[in-house]
């Protein structure tokens, strides 16, 4: 099957999505998502509009040399023409139909009072603009599509003219006709009864761009497959002003998975996790963890009942495999774990503790009485894994020990302040002394432990601090509560999760350090 003339998968990510707020690309960082979403296999990647925005004019002249799309067609994104001038004749157009993409995606207003109050030209010469500047870019050798802006909205203000539109820059050489929401106000079956209405009543070839602001995106662009759009767009995560755009990845997902329809290449949808996280990566707004298919929560699971289940059957839980995404199955423990939990994530973590309930039980009902205390295992595996291993063992991991620590602030009034911790153990044979500053007093102490330990073992040098979080567990109790801190480190290869609690933060951080260091040195076989 011709996936690019069958159906269209459309990414807007480079042009709409970056217009989320807070998110700010640059070329190089566009270059990079575009080969990622190649990689997934979308048929269309919307590179920007150049001429209006030098960035954009600067990524389609890279884009030319720096990309070899496999799977996708770059677009270019555009208007039409001003009032009053040729199409051949606008600087704007001019750009468009020199920046080397072989498909043009022109913005055109489908809804008369726009035209009116903002165009600020007649619904006759808005027709031209759009006639017009459709067949020179068709003349000059590029594939044109057509969002048609505020469609559904135009549609139940002015029905006949929003038609007229559409078949306007169809009979001009449009192959697609995107059906814009742009406001994001609709609901599927809002969609579904407009979209059928136009394929029945105007003959284009109707395409589907959606907008979360009703939380509907995604299913108002199923609803609009569903009533005969063969053309959808969105981007990935879900990016974009206001609550965002489609899910393109959901949107593909549900339409192969749930609906049995090949939309992209054959087996690249297995990629979409690692692609989603990796353009994460680039624009640094996270996929949130409870996103369908691709978040770290979609296929993960706490409770007792359900873990019961799953070690039956892992499907009596899920919707489907993580595997045809790229994700996997998570298990929690936590309070809420019951035997099957405890034994499901021993498994996953390589302990097979199924033919040992006494010890089941121990590790179960030691977790529940430390989560009472204010853990957490459920956001720390790591600690959860050192726990694990002294039951299993008899023993604690241990490669050092702590004789003291002590941290303290110093300020000064013409300076910041400044933390000097103090830290004396044991490791490697010898008694070991370290002083360490830092701008805080974790960062202090931090940097004490580490170079205290990496005198007996060099390959603490790798192990970095790179995420910190402090809740405070019994906000009552004001500066005297029980607080929790989740370090996580990583030794430039993977990352891990380590959890401390105290009745004060220094106390909780230094817990946390120590089984950061700790699991850190397993990991590393010494």
């Amino acid at each position: 099957m011709d996936l690019q003339g069958d159906f269209h998968v459309y990414d807007t990510t480079l042009r709409d999505g970056a217009q989320q707020e807070g998110l700010n690309l640059s070329v190089a960082d566009k270059l990079a998502i575009a080969r990622q979403l190649d990689g997934l296999g979308v048929g269309y990647i919307e590179g920007g509009w150049p001429g209006a925005n030098p960035k954009d004019t600067e990524f389609f002249r890279r884009a030319a040399s720096e990309l070899d799309l496999q799977h996708a067609r770059l677009a270019a994104f555009g208007a039409t023409r001003r009032a009053g001038v040729k199409a051949a004749d606008d600087p704007l157009v001019a750009a468009l139909r020199d920046s080397g993409a072989g498909v043009v995606t022109l913005v055109a207003k489908s809804h008369d009072r726009h035209v009116e109050l903002a165009l600020r030209t007649t619904l006759e010469e808005n027709l031209a603009m759009i006639r017009d500047t459709v067949t020179h870019l068709r003349e000059e050798g590029q594939t044109v599509f057509l969002d048609a802006e505020h469609f559904f909205d135009g549609y139940r203000a002015n029905r006949d003219y929003a038609f007229e539109v559409l078949r306007t820059a169809y009979d001009a050489g449009a192959e697609v006709i995107a059906l814009c929401d742009t406001n994001g106000g609709m609901l599927p079956g809002w969609v579904a009864d407009v979209v059928h209405d136009v394929v029945e009543g105007t003959g284009v070839r109707v395409g589907i761009h959606c907008h979360n602001d009703t939380g509907c995106a995604v299913a108002n662009s199923l609803a609009a497959v569903d009533a005969g759009a063969t053309h959808v767009q969105g981007t990935i995560n879900g990016y974009g002003e206001r609550t965002g755009n489609a899910d393109l990845v959901s949107v593909v997902a549900n339409l192969e998975l749930k609906l049995d329809r090949q939309v992209l290449p054959q087996g690249l949808l297995r990629d979409a996790t690692r692609i989603a996280h990796a353009v994460a990566e680039v624009t640094n707004f996270p996929p949130a963890s409870r996103q369908p298919y691709v978040g770290t929560s979609a296929f993960t699971h706490k409770a007792g009942l359900h873990a019961s289940a799953i070690k039956v059957d892992p499907n009596l839980y899920q919707h489907m495999d993580p595997v045809g995404v790229g994700n996997d199955m998570r298990l929690l423990v936590s309070d809420m774990a019951g035997r099957a939990s405890i034994e499901l994530k021993g498994k996953e973590l390589g302990f097979d503790l199924s033919g040992d309930k006494e010890l089941v039980t121990r590790v179960t009902e030691r977790v529940k009485v430390l989560e009472n205390r204010g853990h957490t295992f459920e956001a720390a595996d790591a600690s959860f894994e050192l726990l694990l291993v002294e039951e299993v063992e008899g023993e604690r991991p241990s490669y050092f020990d702590i004789e003291s620590w002590r941290v303290i602030t110093e300020t000064r009034p013409t300076a910041e302040a400044i933390s000097e911790a103090t830290v004396k153990l044991n490791a490697g044979g010898a008694r070991i002394v370290v002083t360490g500053e830092g701008n805080g007093p974790v960062n202090a102490l931090d940097h004490a432990l580490r170079e205290a330990i990496g005198q007996a073992y060099p390959e603490v040098a790798k192990f970095e601090l790179i995420d910190y979080k402090v809740r405070i567990l019994d906000q009552g109790h004001g500066t005297d509560a029980i607080t929790r801190v989740l370090i996580e480190t990583s030794d430039g290869e993977s990352s891990w999760v380590t959890v401390g609690v105290g009745a004060n933060v220094i106390e909780a951080s230094w817990a946390a350090l120590v089984d950061g260091v700790t699991f850190g040195l397993r990991r590393h076989h010494v």
